[in-house]
């Protein structure tokens, strides 16, 4: 497997190490002479289906802390038969395996190829990013080290034998650990226990080795007639006076490109020559080797269980991760540590199979997070062809969000530095301080506060808790801020708290928030969400019960079709031509007084499920006439709301629109209908799309996550080239200079992080050292604008090391 580097690869400002949160556990050197705990004394017989990494590791560590322990290793394959070549492993595991099994480590350690540099090749021009950090050896290396120490151990080692069935080892052994890899026969056997999910993904790739080591690891980018190819490759075995070393090589592609090329017609060994053609400056004409490779699709797997009486899934038997992170191995060693360590620690073998699976199944989700923004990424390569080299570079080394900007600008501020100017960040000017113009509208920086519906108002008036709580966010320093939905219509609203723009006694109580912000906190926009609740109306207060029916004081709801939104809810009317007109009207009403209002920007709502989102989904549209069943039908209405209100909205001023760019449910909108939808927005002179998700029906399955939501954005950015608003678990400033200096997003909309800091942007330039104008701190405030001194924690420095 090959790596990215992570955050741990390198120091962290402070200097320190750390593990990730829920990281790998340790067993304790020189267990073997304590008394043990119950789980070890029920673990003395134990059986491992699979003879990789991971079952060998677990192998070896079981015997070395239970030297009585039985342990036998069943592999059907030869000792030096293996499909890979090079392995990449990062500190925190062989820091794991140093203080677990000195032994092994010291082994690996004398076999390691260690780097900094990554090249990136696009279109003629390498980029070079340092101080990454990588540790790599050969497979075979890898298990041969891992057979000898098994064998010394005492390890029953099986090879060219077929494992019993697990449910037959089961009777017979205390514990079996099912490390049979990623086309696991155990876990298909008992697939009703274990619940395994396997989503197949849209490249193609092939493992290969050069017979030289690369002196980086090395990405690269081939253009052909029929589409886009790729390269990722890294030294695995050091060039000596003995020999030129070797590399690994894969080659991807996307299945279309693929079979365009014609790859699906070509033997193994006419691939492997074609590969080597593709990349021939890279391999300075040098030909590429096969190992029985063959082309492979990535497939991810996830179970909803790992463990089945005292059978339990370890590994890529368990999960998958793509290689592009360089996880599988990493994974699998780091399985058979906290195996292990739960092992010696819980007081019988249920328990302890229990604690590994909630120690190592967080770890794992927030890997395959990453893995699967990192695939994306490769998989959607043709949208950022046409970035700035330098850019383009960037983005390919934080595709998968845990190599951030601060983090990289720690490893190679050169290279960051350049990527910054680049983009036009002036000297000592994070990406986020950046200004941005819509139209006449020019944003200091690139900080939204997103709209968060209060639940406060009287009769759809703000008060005073309006005033404070945007008052306070645009005296935060963020370069817009924006209402909650602001309703367009009494029987628009979502509950009796929601705030509106329909009568004047609003519009005055709005004008008086609007000028507050711009007499107290100049520069700062002040935008408006109009919206009308649709179907998800009458309800009660969030905190009283969200989406719950009103008990009393209803009023009547309309939708596209007369489909209600839960169970318990009101069925609403379907709008006939009548009530649609009444409804655009509603909305230029509420437009002409937001204007009025002086309100900078206007957004319109057409997400989340309410009223003009739910004529785009197909899910919640079921009309038969000019405004449903296709996607542009399904567009038809919104689109003639967003025309009237533009036409009524100053020109001068900019108008977005909100989206929901899949309803995580089948059948929903999907990723390629929000760019359609995008589109048609943008061409009817919408200047920036929100790029949000979900919340159309109840039954969705959001994939959740940091920045979960942001590739939606960032593919409707780089395909559509329209702006965008990115949202969506964005809670660090280092992410909102990350995504922006990639070319992902525009601006960033942050919520919660809003609600627990209203100064986040202010504090935010504070942590980076930042003064300039893409930020103001007021007047009143500017003597808080250094962090304030706290008590020393740390102590003096030993000077001299006595040991014994």
């Amino acid at each position: 497997m090959h790596a990215e580097p992570s955050a741990g690869n390198r120091a962290e400002p402070g200097g320190e190490r750390r593990p990730e949160p829920g990281g790998e556990r340790r067993p304790e050197p020189g267990a073997e002479g304590r008394a043990e705990p119950g789980a070890e004394r029920a673990a003395r017989r134990v059986a491992v289906i699979g003879g990789g990494p991971g079952g060998l590791y677990a192998a070896a560590l079981l015997k070395r802390l239970g030297p009585e322990r039985e342990v036998t290793v069943w592999e059907r394959n030869a000792p030096d038969d293996t499909f890979g070549f090079g392995v990449v492993l990062s500190d925190e595991t062989l820091g794991g395996i140093e203080h677990a099994d000195p032994v092994v480590y010291a082994a690996l350690r004398r076999e390691f190829v260690r780097w900094d540099d990554i090249d990136i090749v696009h279109r003629g021009t390498r980029h070079t990013s340092g101080g990454h950090g990588f540790a790599a050896l050969g497979r075979r290396t890898l298990l041969a080290v891992l057979h000898e120490r098994c064998r010394d151990l005492g390890v029953d080692l099986r090879f060219r034998t077929e494992a019993p069935p697990a449910a037959e080892l089961a009777t017979a052994y205390d514990l079996v650990i099912a490390a049979d890899g990623v086309h696991s026969a155990t876990r298909g056997t008992h697939a009703d226990v274990f619940g395994p999910t396997v989503t197949p993904h849209r490249c193609r790739y092939i493992w290969l080795a050069a017979d030289f080591a690369f002196d980086a690891f090395r990405f690269e980018i081939a253009e052909t007639e029929h589409g886009v190819m790729q390269l990722h490759g890294y030294p695995y075995e050091a060039a000596t006076e003995a020999g030129p070393g070797a590399s690994t090589v894969i080659v991807e592609m996307r299945e279309e490109v693929w079979r365009a090329a014609g790859f699906a017609d070509l033997d193994p060994a006419q691939s492997v020559e074609r590969c080597a053609k593709l990349f021939t400056d890279t391999l300075g004409g040098r030909p590429l080797r096969s190992n029985n490779s063959s082309w492979l699709t990535f497939r991810t797997v996830v179970n909803d269980r790992w463990s089945h009486g005292n059978t339990v899934l370890l590994g890529d038997a368990a999960h998958t991760a793509h290689f592009s992170i360089g996880s599988g191995t990493k994974l699998a060693v780091e399985d058979a540590l906290a195996l292990v360590a739960c092992l010696q620690e819980q007081p019988d073998l249920p328990a302890a199979i229990t604690a590994y699976e909630a120690e190592r199944r967080p770890v794992v989700a927030s890997t395959q997070r990453a893995a699967h923004a990192s695939l994306q990424w490769f998989e959607e390569l043709p949208l950022y062809l046409d970035q700035p080299p330098r850019q383009f570079a960037f983005n390919l080394l934080t595709r998968s969000r845990r190599v951030t900007h601060d983090n990289l600008r720690l490893r190679d501020a050169h290279f960051t530095e350049a990527v910054e100017r680049d983009f036009g960040c002036l000297p000592g000017t994070p990406p986020m301080f950046t200004p941005f113009r819509l139209r006449d509208l020019e944003l200091r920086n690139r900080v939204v506060v997103s709209p968060m519906d209060m639940y406060s108002a009287e009769d759809g008036v703000p008060g005073d808790f309006h005033l404070v709580h945007l008052g306070a966010r645009a005296l935060g320093g963020a370069g817009l801020v924006m209402t909650e939905m602001v309703c367009v219509s009494s029987h628009g609203r979502i509950t009796p708290g929601c705030a509106g723009l329909y009568t004047d006694e609003q519009a005055a109580a709005w004008t008086r928030i609007v000028d507050f912000a711009h007499t107290r906190a100049p520069g700062t926009a002040l935008g408006v969400q109009l919206g009308h609740s649709g179907r998800k109306g009458s309800t009660k207060l969030m905190w009283d019960g969200i989406d719950e029916p009103l008990p009393t004081g209803n009023w009547p709801l309309v939708a596209p079709s007369a489909l209600p939104y839960g169970p318990t809810s009101q069925i609403p009317e379907a709008l006939d031509a009548a009530g649609l007109a009444a409804v655009r009207e509603e909305f230029t009403a509420a437009a002409r007084r937001a204007a009025d209002c002086g309100f900078d920007l206007l957004e319109l709502h057409c997400a989340h499920g309410y009223l003009l989102s739910s004529f785009l989904s197909p899910l919640t549209n079921h009309r038969t006439d000019a405004y449903g069943g296709s996607l542009d039908a399904r567009l038809r209405f919104p689109l003639e709301v967003f025309d009237a209100v533009r036409d009524v909205w100053p020109a001068s001023r900019p108008m977005t629109v909100r989206i929901s760019a899949t309803d995580w449910a089948e059948g929903g909108t999907t990723a390629d209908d929000a760019v359609a939808v995008a589109r048609a927005f943008a061409a009817h002179g919408a200047d920036a799309i929100d790029v949000s998700t979900g919340q159309v029906v109840p039954g969705e399955r959001p994939a959740h996550g940091r920045s979960y939501q942001t590739p939606f954005a960032d593919r409707i950015r780089n395909e559509t080239h329209v702006p965008v608003v990115a949202v969506g678990a964005i809670s660090s400033w280092d992410d909102v200079n990350s995504l922006i200096l990639a070319g992902r997003t525009d601006l960033c909309a942050l919520a919660r992080p809003h609600l627990y800091d209203p100064h986040w942007t202010l504090h935010a330039a504070a942590e980076q050292g930042y003064a300039g104008p893409g930020v103001s701190w007021p007047v009143q405030y500017r003597a808080g604008s250094r962090r304030p001194q706290t008590g020393r924690t740390d102590g003096p420095k030993p000077r001299l090391s006595l040991g014994g």
